[in-house]
């Protein structure tokens, strides 16, 4: 019998049992047990508290307890929590396509199938190893992955790579400063920070969205209008929280402006600016509209947009799916304000090969 393929790349990692004890001082009011490990536990959850007070993974003064024990004075109070392993920063040696440079920050062009920071799915090969090691540093560091105790099953804690990414960076000393983010698979642009102020900087350019991104994209279907905005709020699929979804309430607002710029038998090639940046907007979005990003696997760009395509068109959209093996979305423009010099920079770049030899199939198509 064939080895079972864990559902999470995590599940290869051995996570380290970690012992939280707390003596209760003289001057403590009365209190609930679940209450009090709720405020005491880092990134614990009045859930995920009771759930370790049920599994004895909790005891008071030496022995199991109920979630509305009250606390007294002298109490001694033990928590046992599995965590996983530190995330260890390793710089290496991985090459970059640099389209802008200084002392401050870089612009990179990135490939498609290599994520932007590690995760606990992916802890070398990314970005952040790419830059640390250009960036001169060769010893590993080792940051914390403390998110959520006890286990990740609760849904009510955000145990996804964007909460992993806060946790990574949100300290000074770990360089560089990743302030956005592209989907593994999309290309394109990407602005990392190489000290704090340039981080801090560039950091509330984007949550001010004073920074301009374009992004190109091939997507199934005919577009109908010219241009048109997108608003909608965007929340966790209901039936599986590593993707996103169009929610009616519950997500977060988020806004994409499209621009039409060719239009074929089975495609469009589009032009997309973000307002916000939420994780798979454009992705989401074009979904939504019943035009998702061609070669899609998570949002029905693949094989099964083909059974939509008018039938003449099929064998076409087959051979231009052939040519993609990701989401051809691209992050074509970057600009921003520089965090030292305050000069607009501005980087352009083109269309890579994959996404270009689909265009050009569709369009050869059309002028037959």
């Amino acid at each position: 019998m064939e080895p079972t393929t864990p559902h999470n790349p995590s599940d290869f990692l051995e996570k380290i049992e970690k012992v939280y004890e707390f003596t209760i001082p003289a001057k403590q009011k009365p209190g609930r047990l679940d209450a009090f490990l709720t405020h005491a536990v880092e990134n614990a959850t009045r859930t995920k508290v009771q759930k370790g007070i049920e599994s004895g993974n909790v005891l008071v003064n030496g022995a199991p307890s109920r979630a509305n024990y009250k606390i007294k004075p002298h109490d001694v109070i033990t928590c046992t929590v599995m965590r996983m392993p530190p995330i260890q920063l390793i710089p290496e040696d991985i090459p970059l396509d640099i389209r802008y440079e200084d002392d401050d920050l870089v612009v990179i062009e990135k490939p498609a199938g290599i994520s932007v920071h590690p995760g606990l799915g992916h802890r070398s090969g990314t970005i952040v190893n790419a830059m640390l090691y250009h960036m001169g540093i060769r010893e590993a560091i080792d940051v914390s992955t403390d998110i959520a105790p006890w286990d990740e099953e609760d849904e009510s804690v955000d145990t996804t790579e964007e909460a992993s990414e806060a946790s990574i960076f949100a300290s000074a000393e770990v360089r560089p400063g990743i302030v956005h983010r592209l989907d593994r698979d999309t290309t394109g642009l990407l602005v990392v920070a190489k000290n704090y102020g340039a981080s801090l900087a560039l950091a509330t350019q984007f949550k001010d969205r004073t920074v301009h991104r374009e992004y190109v994209a091939l997507v199934w279907g005919v577009m109908r209008d010219d241009s048109g905005l997108i608003e909608s709020q965007i929340g966790y699929n209901s039936r599986n929280r590593k993707l996103r979804a169009v929610v009616d309430k519950g997500g977060k607002d988020a806004a994409t402006e499209y621009t039409v710029l060719e239009r074929y038998e089975c495609a469009t090639l589009v032009r997309l600016k973000l307002r916000t940046g939420r994780t798979h907007q454009i992705r989401v979005h074009m979904a939504h509209l019943h035009h998702p990003v061609v070669g899609d696997k998570d949002y029905g760009g693949r094989e099964q947009a083909i059974q939509g395509v008018y039938h003449a068109y099929r064998k076409l959209a087959k051979d231009v799916l052939a040519h993609l093996d990701r989401q051809a979305l691209h992050a074509r423009t970057i600009g921003f304000t520089h965090p030292v010099t305050k000069k607009v920079i501005d980087v352009q770049s083109e269309l890579p090969a994959d996404m270009q030899a689909a265009i050009d199939l569709c369009r050869a198509s059309a002028m037959a």
